[in-house]
């Protein structure tokens, strides 16, 4: 009986033995496309001057870092014809402008040059209405038993307007990002409201509104919802290609990846108590 039982446990060590075998799955990798971070955010209270771009590349799925791209030539005119140039800082694939000088409803035009491409987009500068309150309610969530904050605003009448909502939460290592049209509550005091369900005492809710085009708006909808609710960010590699308003002058077809914004935004910071 024992050497029954001992012949059963080694075939049984060998067939899970055998099942260890490495298995390479071969992906296909699409060529590289540029990608370009250019939100240019006006923070209220400050001149807004200094304002950054970033510029990288698509990579494979495996990949644990992301190109940069160095050596472009960035800069935005605005509807007079000044430029402002984004020089790199040593080639990091940021480039950095510290003369800019934000105007709201004021048109800009980005321009990259890179790779033998020339990259535009046109877009225009969005106000953000001010937050006017932060209220922590201890019985929100659908069990009304979660903590919920709550930063409001009064939307501005007789316009249409979007909004972009960004918490950041010392809780968490992520941001979480959501957008809003003020369809339902035009000219009426209104609010964002967080959504972490394991708020306590102390922990500290960094809270930013951004004023957005509709044509953003329709944008982040469908990237905020591609990404979900626990990434780093709408701006990471999405699981499936979204278009910007950046198109690729010399090649239509060779479009890149990334969208040009400009916004007013208000940053606002609250601690749980």
């Amino acid at each position: 009986m024992k050497k029954v039982v001992l012949l059963i446990v080694l075939l049984s060590s060998s067939f899970f033995i055998s099942c260890e075998d490495v298995v390479d799955v071969d992906l296909d990798t699409a060529p590289p496309k540029l990608v370009i971070e250019a939100a240019i955010n006006w923070e209220k209270g400050t001149t807004g001057k200094q304002q950054v771009i970033k510029l990288t590349t698509t990579t494979g799925y495996f990949e644990n870092t992301i190109p940069t791209v160095s050596g472009a030539v960035v800069y935005i005119k605005n509807s007079s014809g000044k430029q402002f140039n984004f020089i790199e800082i040593q080639k990091t694939g940021r480039y950095i402008c510290n003369d800019f000088i934000p105007k709201i409803n004021e048109t800009y035009t980005l321009t990259v040059t890179s790779g033998g491409y020339t990259y535009t987009a046109a877009e225009i500068l969005k106000s953000v209405a001010p937050i006017t309150r932060i209220e922590q309610n201890n019985e929100g969530g659908f069990t009304g038993k979660d903590i919920e904050v709550r930063a409001y605003y009064n939307d501005p009448p007789d316009e249409d307007n979007f909004y972009l909502y960004k918490y950041l939460y010392s809780n968490k290592i992520t941001s979480n990002y959501y957008v809003d049209e003020d369809k339902f509550f035009q000219g009426n005091e209104f609010f964002s409201v967080s959504d972490d369900d394991d708020l306590k005492p102390g922990d500290e809710i960094e809270i930013t509104h951004i004023g957005i085009s509709k044509q953003y708006y329709n944008y982040m909808s469908i990237l905020v919802s591609i990404a979900g609710s626990n990434t780093g960010g709408p701006f990471q590699s999405p699981p499936a290609t979204v278009k910007g308003n950046i198109i690729n002058t010399t090649d239509k077809a060779n479009y890149p990846l990334g969208y040009f914004s400009l916004s007013e935004k208000q940053t606002k910071k609250f601690t749980i108590q």
